[in-house]
């Protein structure tokens, strides 16, 4: 394999080598990236359009601390074993089918997400330029990020380098415009301008905001070189980008007494604003392209036997974001963070618990942390997996008292370490596979 073609596979089926490491602040300007964006705004903008200040800033601090939560320990497994989190998976309670399965899944609400962030943009970029349909301007953005995506984690860090003090900039700008006009404590005291939203429902929406993000954690930490790295650039970014960006968007509702989040920054500074918005969404859409496509690559993987070109695949799935996002598919936003806010908290329990706790694959991984491959074997079929993770979500969907997200994620916890007590997690034909063996990428030694 060559050089080229490496780096552009950013080793989607092997462990990411302790020469290619970074440094943590890098990582933290995409982490800052990925939870700090338009559709940040949207949730700030949505709360204060329904909520008091207080109550959207208690559903903002709950569901960020689930998410963070998951983000570290999650992220600190990817980093010891330097795998994406559909590889990952193999070993930690799915097994190499499960994880295919779980890949897909992975795949196809990222590949949701990126329509969304896209019509976002598409609808900001109508703002400045009307003539062109906010339909063909949601095709063009996303076409644009797949090229970026299309080159890997260099010319994604490269985006976010640029972009994210771009945001921070608008930020500043967009409040101090908006927001000098107006008494704060009195914005912070008013009653919210649009129907109410109970707090059960907005906590739910942060964490399904952010738990697919938190699940693919490792896709981002397999580059870091300590685990203190993962938890200083959650914090960082988690912090920042929920509490600043959201609580934000709240008073700017408040003040402009709507939750239309491009009405909001137009009104406050105008085309510019948008235009460097839209800039800075294409910081999370990378990433959720990045993610689909090692989703993909590992299904194939996974499942088939094949190995596939990350480039390529990225390249299929970009085209075909971009066209959900020029036929609408922003008007679901609402309905799948609902969806997502149940069904993928339990996979971060699963891994959690066989990963820190049960432990019963977790020697495979060990045995050949050193030599820039997954194991050669690993187990298939783990159906009492798939049972407490339909057992979970449904828990978290159906239970009406607690936080959803919370509730199917401790249930996975818990249901997990049971199994694995009762020695419940057999698996049905372990594998060999063939395709990570033959391609040595690089010798490592695994921090």
């Amino acid at each position: 394999m060559s050089t080229s073609d490496t780096g552009h596979d950013d080793y989607s089926i092997t462990r990411v080598p302790a020469t290619k490491r970074k440094h943590w602040f890098g990582i933290a300007v995409q982490r800052f990236g990925q939870t700090s964006d338009l559709s940040q705004f949207l949730l700030g903008a949505t709360f204060g359009f329904g909520m008091t200040f207080w109550d959207a800033f208690w559903a903002f601090t709950v569901g960020a601390l689930i998410v963070e939560a998951l983000m570290i320990f999650v992220g600190i497994a990817g980093m010891r074993q330097g795998l994406t989190t559909s590889m990952l998976a193999r070993w930690t309670g799915f097994g190499r089918g499960g994880a295919s399965v779980l890949g897909l899944a992975i795949c196809i609400s990222l590949i949701g997400w990126f329509g969304i962030q896209s019509a976002i943009s598409g609808a900001g970029l109508n703002q400045i330029v009307p003539e062109v349909p906010a339909w063909a301007w949601s095709l063009g953005f996303g076409l644009v990020v797949t090229l970026i995506v299309v080159r890997g984690f260099e010319s994604m860090q490269w985006l976010a380098n640029i972009t994210v003090p771009l945001f921070m900039i608008l930020i500043g700008w967009a409040a101090w415009a908006e927001l000098s006009n107006h008494s704060i404590s009195q914005l912070i005291n008013d009653a919210p301008p649009g129907p109410a939203l109970d707090f059960v429902t907005a906590t739910t929406i942060v964490a399904g905001s952010a738990v697919l993000g938190a699940v693919i954690t490792p896709d981002m930490t397999r580059y870091n070189r300590t685990a203190g790295d993962v938890v200083k650039q959650t914090v960082v970014g988690m912090t920042l980008g929920n509490y600043t960006i959201g609580m934000i968007g709240v008073l700017l509702a408040h003040a402009v007494k709507t939750a239309d989040v491009t009405q909001i920054i137009f009104s406050s500074v105008g085309w510019v604003g948008i235009l460097i918005i839209v800039l800075g969404t294409s910081k999370i859409n990378d990433w959720n392209l990045y993610s689909a496509g090692l989703g993909v690559v590992s299904f194939f993987n996974s499942a088939m036997n094949k190995r596939l070109n990350r480039g390529h695949v990225t390249l299929l799935l970009g085209v075909m974001g971009s066209v959900l996002a020029a036929i609408g598919i922003l008007d679901k936003f609402i309905d799948i963070l609902m969806v997502l806010g149940v069904v993928f908290p339990p996979v971060a329990g699963i891994i959690m618990a066989e990963y820190f706790v049960v432990k019963k694959w977790r020697p495979l991984l060990e045995a050949n942390r050193d030599s820039g491959l997954p194991p050669a074997k690993s187990p298939n079929w783990i159906p009492a997996t798939f049972v407490i993770w339909t057992i979970s979500a449904a828990l978290g969907y159906y239970v009406t008292f607690g936080l959803p997200a919370l509730n199917s994620l401790a249930a996975a916890f818990i249901l997990y370490i049971i199994a694995g007590k009762l020695n419940l997690l057999r698996s049905y034909g372990d594998t060999q596979p063939t395709n990570e063996s033959t391609t040595k990428e690089e010798s490592v030694t695994a921090p």
